[in-house]
């Protein structure tokens, strides 16, 4: 048996009247699709194949490699997911939208909704500004818990903002994922009394699967001869809109798992994501994950944000480069500083050859850290000279002011 796939854009008021026909079978299929245009464009209501019957939603994305895929995401599958999330939660509740809607994490704040009788509140259209999330936040009627889904870099910047803490303490729990979170990141908004619950997971997995290192009801973790994270139980897509070459090789086993692309470590149910096996830098013959110098980089005073990356280097193979966003006023680290923390905490061979600040880390999709993006903003900034003693500022990056004496 098919269904029909319908485009439609992904704006929270078009999707949410869609998806509840989608979910319960009286409706096609959805396609969330971009919207670029004025409302009622961008694709809205464009043919589409026929999909199995079982499928709801059909999720574009690039995941982080780039390649573009279609996911087949079954109702089955986001009502298991959004039925884990309300009993790891205090159950059902009232969301705040302040993710793109086309993504995953954004699309299950609507599935939430709907499967609970809520009407999510949304932030106005933009960019993500604290305000528009304060405004959201004092739209929410008290009569059942309140929750929101964010990306690092969005929490970061509420922290910044008082009315942005003040409204962050408001919610029942705030969902934190899309990327890894700085382990000071977290402390200083658990500091701030927000509640706030890591989550891990894809959209291979209906989103989130895995919140603060524990799986959700439902959902298998477990790591392969190669440290790889597998995952399993109702809340796996169906697999790949005509890609059967992809669903041979991401979903394999009886019973059925995903064989992610991220290295592991599992203790006592407890996960914690080591970051993704082609992230692996191989510097002087030593394997340097980032994932552990870019936490202890967090913890540095005025950076806001790090992300850790090889550069092609003649004597090194790859060198070590620290790429920082600085808090608005901050001075950047010495590099003498950065290299003595991180050989301190991590060892000599991930200490950073080079730092290089910029003014944002770009990004491939809400809160992920486009790696060969940054990369290449690395190798620019320190192609010039091979100095390992200076910081250099890629264009943009602000100067902090001098104090004067």
């Amino acid at each position: 048996m098919k269904r029909p796939l319908r485009d439609v854009p992904a704006r929270p008021d078009a999707l949410l009247a869609a998806l509840r026909g989608a979910l319960d079978g009286t409706g096609p299929a959805l396609r969330p699709v971009e919207d670029r245009g004025p409302a009622g464009t961008s694709g809205a209501g464009a043919p589409g194949p026929l999909v199995p019957r079982s499928v709801a939603v059909v999720v574009p994305t690039s995941g982080s490699t780039g390649e573009p895929r279609d996911v087949l995401l079954s109702a089955d599958a986001l009502r298991a997911s959004a039925g884990a999330t309300e009993r790891r939660l205090s159950g059902p509740g009232r969301w705040v939208l302040a993710l793109p809607a086309h993504h995953v994490a954004g699309l299950q704040v609507l599935v939430r909704s709907v499967l609970a009788g809520t009407t999510p509140a949304v932030l106005a259209a933009g960019p993500f500004r604290p305000p528009a999330f304060v405004a959201a936040t004092g739209t929410l009627p008290d009569d059942l818990p309140r929750y929101t889904s964010l990306v690092p870099t969005q929490l970061v910047r509420l922290l910044d903002d008082p009315a942005g803490r003040d409204a962050l303490r408001r919610y029942d729990a705030v969902l934190v994922g899309g990327a890894a979170t700085a382990p000071a990141l977290l402390a200083r908004a658990r500091e701030q009394d927000v509640r706030l619950v890591t989550t891990y997971g894809m959209t291979e997995t209906s989103g989130g699967c895995v919140y603060d290192s524990r799986a959700l009801d439902g959902v298998q973790v477990a790591l392969d001869d190669d440290g790889r994270v597998l995952l399993g139980g109702a809340v796996l897509a169906d697999g790949y809109l005509g890609r059967p070459d992809l669903d041979a090789v991401t979903f394999t086993g009886d019973p059925r798992v995903l064989r992610t692309q991220d290295l592991g470590r599992l203790d006592d149910g407890v996960l914690t994501v080591l970051g993704r096996a082609d992230d692996v830098i191989v510097s002087g013959g030593a394997n340097v994950a980032p994932a552990p110098v870019e936490a202890v980089l967090a913890e540095l005073p005025g950076v806001a944000e790090a992300c850790v990356v090889g550069v092609p280097d003649a004597e090194w193979g790859q060198r070590v480069v620290a790429v920082l966003v600085l808090r608005p006023g901050a001075a950047a680290p010495a590099l003498d500083d950065v290299r003595g923390l991180v050989t301190d905490r991590v060892g000599p061979a991930s200490a950073p050859r080079a730092v290089v600040v910029v003014p944002s880390l770009p990004l491939r999709g809400p809160g992920k850290t486009d790696r060969r993006a940054v990369g290449r903003l690395a190798a620019d900034a320190t192609s010039a000279t091979s100095d390992t003693t200076t910081t250099h500022r890629a264009p943009g990056a602000p100067t902090p002011e001098r104090s004067q004496a």
